[in-house]
């Protein structure tokens, strides 16, 4: 665990940012990473940068030997054997750092993706459900890359819907096999991976997971699929036609494969996240140093007011985005600091407490992704026709992106977790949302109070902030009171409802990571008050969307009126804060602080 991970992060419960304010000093930010971790984030950006880049036309080809390649040179690194405990060949180390590894090497959508699949939903469910005999056989091949492991779940009619898979395995009369039928759909790594997790039902009923070598008898990988884009790496169906599987490779307990492929998510959920940050600083680096020297008009179009708002809102989702990232996964860390690892039951520990933030992780995903989605495009924007072609890298950035949305749960099954677990762990006991929205409306029943005046230079961002805890408070209450326990069933409000909590976390993050480090100079105060300005619209108008949902006539009129009192502000001047911002990012030719 790191030291500094551990000591410069307050121990908080997921989900209580809503309900709670913590200090600068309270959360993790890049800012405190200790010299192993930036020892090992420059280890991964040289790699990345004098490895996989010159091979990306080769990996866009579909060479899969490339591919096989980069991921050995990879383990050989040490990359791939951060969660792997050392008895088995790995590193065992934090979360913080292996997401620092999926940031910084994903400079090619492609092969990031490989290594994730590996890495995460791959090698993860053997760590944390195989037995001694199952670790000691496959893990060390797993840590050095000599293997390649793939995910085997979704299938055509369960994409999303994950319980209602159709493979299904049956004990075979002597008990040393289960035979395995039945098809999996759209399995990264599949054409290169030598061990895969495959889930069936045994029996037709009793969910389960395997560990099936590619060379087993049934065994079959279909045809390489041809993607809109990721298409480097390699998805392939399976075919399982009376496949047999010894008996001792059933992973975990028949019955509760459920809870090793839900609870792997939220490793790829908040990984997803880290290299969403990852991707969107490459695109933004080619994106800049492209209009740097772009002459329109004779002068570089970075001149140009809103090229320079492009440049602006990109940076300025990047700040945010891994000031949202690290204090996450920094908060993990901290939970797990004084686990014994060597518990007979560290694993499921582990799990519980990384579950115990799996709103967290499901915003990561959400919003990462959306958010190198919007600095994609406007990078592509930069290029004008050129970022339409494939000799540029902004047209395949821009088809990569795509994929995250859909990865990890699509992002509107992970906004409807966003708000359900909010509200049932409400219901539970487990968070203290009801009082809270009790004191909102206590507050709004008082009457107007006079507007504390607050000091520094984000003042005004601190009242956004509190005032966008009250309006996600209130918002949510005037739902509930409407609907019910059947709010689960209106999804588009809990959409809504689930933007307003993002924003609530990210706009918070951005505010004290920022505090916590204004001594390095004034650009991430620049940049949080140019997001903080985006992100309350965003706030703004989810809050109308609900309230329009669940009142009218007068009601409406009134709830209206509270929105207001919420939203009220003086606006920033956005023009002058994305120029200052765009003018240092094009003078540095990438993203900086």
């Amino acid at each position: 665990m790191s030291k500094s991970t551990t000591e410069k992060t307050r121990h908080v419960t997921g989900g209580s940012f809503l309900i709670e304010d913590l200090a600068p000093g309270d959360i993790f930010t890049l800012e405190d990473l200790s010299d192993v971790q930036r020892q090992i984030e420059r280890t991964t950006i040289e790699f990345a940068e004098k490895q996989v880049q010159p091979q990306i036309a080769a990996i866009e080809a579909k060479d899969f030997s490339v591919m096989k390649g980069l991921l050995r040179k990879a383990g050989d690194l040490g990359l791939m054997a951060i969660d792997v405990p050392e008895e088995y060949g790995g590193l065992d180390m934090d979360k913080v750092t292996s997401a620092l590894i999926a940031e910084n090497i994903a400079i090619c959508g492609s092969f990031s993706v490989a290594f994730s699949a590996h890495v995460g939903i791959g090698t993860l469910p053997l760590i944390w459900y195989g037995t001694r005999q199952q670790k000691e056989k496959y893990l060390a091949k797993l840590a050095s890359g000599e293997w390649v492991a793939a995910y085997a779940l979704s299938e055509a009619s369960s994409g999303s819907d994950a319980m209602n898979i159709r493979t299904r395995a049956t004990l075979a009369a002597d008990g040393k096999h289960y035979v395995l039928d039945g098809e999996k759909m759209w399995i990264s790594n599949a054409g290169i991976a030598n061990l895969f997790t495959v889930f069936a039902k045994i029996d037709g009923e009793k969910f389960a997971a395997f560990l099936i070598e590619s060379d087993t008898p049934g065994f079959t990988i279909g045809p390489e699929e041809h993607k809109l884009g990721i298409r480097g790496s390699s998805t392939c169906p399976l075919i399982l036609t009376d496949c047999h599987v010894p008996a001792e490779n059933l992973l975990g307990e028949a019955g509760k494969g459920h809870h090793i492929a839900f609870n792997i998510l939220n490793v790829g959920r908040y990984k997803l996240g880290a290299a969403a940050i990852g991707g969107a600083k490459y695109a933004f680096r080619s994106g800049i140093r492209y209009a740097r020297e772009r002459i329109a008009f004779s002068k570089p179009i970075t001149s140009f007011g809103l090229v320079q708002q492009m440049i602006a809102d990109s940076a300025a989702g990047i700040f945010a985005g891994e000031s949202l990232v690290y204090r996450v996964i920094g908060a993990i860390d901290a939970s797990l600091t004084d686990l014994d690892k060597t518990a007979a039951n560290n694993a499921a520990e582990i799990q519980k407490h990384i579950e115990e933030y799996a709103v967290e992780c499901s915003i990561l995903k959400v919003w990462c992704s959306e958010m190198l989605e919007r600095v994609v495009d406007q990078m592509l924007q930069l290029h004008g026709g050129y970022g339409y072609v494939e000799e540029y890298s902004a047209e395949r950035a821009y088809r990569d992106s795509r994929i995250n949305r859909i990865f990890e749960g699509t992002n509107e099954i992970n906004r409807l977790i966003i708000t359900g677990w909010m509200m049932k762990r409400a219901m539970q006991g487990r968070l203290a949302l009801l009082p809270a929205i009790q004191r909102v409306m206590d507050e709004i029943m008082a009457g107007p109070t006079p507007r504390e005046e607050s000091i520094g230079e984000l003042s005004n961002q601190h009242l956004l902030l509190a005032n966008a805890k009250k309006l996600s408070l209130f918002c949510a209450g005037a739902a509930s009171e409407k609907f019910g326990s059947g709010l689960a069933d209106e999804q588009e409000i809990m959409g809504a409802l689930a933007d307003m909590i993002m924003e609530v976390l990210v706009l918070e993050s951005a505010i004290l990571r920022t505090e916590k480090m204004q001594r390095r100079g004034p650009l991430a105060v620049l940049m949080t008050k140019y997001y903080a300005a985006r992100s309350f619209r965003i706030l703004e108008t989810a809050g109308e969307h609900v309230l329009g949902a669940v009142a009218e006539g007068d009601m409406l009129r009134t709830r209206m009126t509270i929105l207001r009192r919420f939203t009220r502000h003086e606006p920033e001047n956005t023009v002058a804060l994305g120029r200052e911002i765009a003018t240092a990012m094009t003078e540095a030719g990438r993203y900086t602080l």
